[in-house]
């Protein structure tokens, strides 16, 4: 077994979210077995910007619905949506 890299859409739910405290919480909502392998920022529009982890999950985890749900609670994310998935 491998492991499974997925580059998911975070939206936060307003402009005056900040980033970086955002990027914390997410790191520390992560299930256990999964980790972030690096961040981008996306300008999505009037001043919005998506965070864009990449997150390393075990492939026997059963997907990244786990880290999707745990994102989703995070305090400020307005939404989750997985970009791209694949097999390291």
């Amino acid at each position: 077994m491998g492991d499974v890299a997925a580059k998911i859409k975070v939206m936060p739910n307003s402009p005056e979210v900040d980033l970086d405290e955002l990027q914390d919480a997410l790191e520390a909502a992560l299930p256990q077995g999964a980790r972030i392998r690096g961040f981008e920022r996306d300008d999505v529009a009037f001043g919005l910007v998506a965070l864009l982890p990449t997150v390393i999950v075990p492939d026997d985890a059963g997907g990244t619905e786990a880290v999707e749900e745990a994102f989703a609670e995070v305090e400020d994310v307005e939404s989750v949506a997985v970009e791209n998935v694949g097999r390291l």
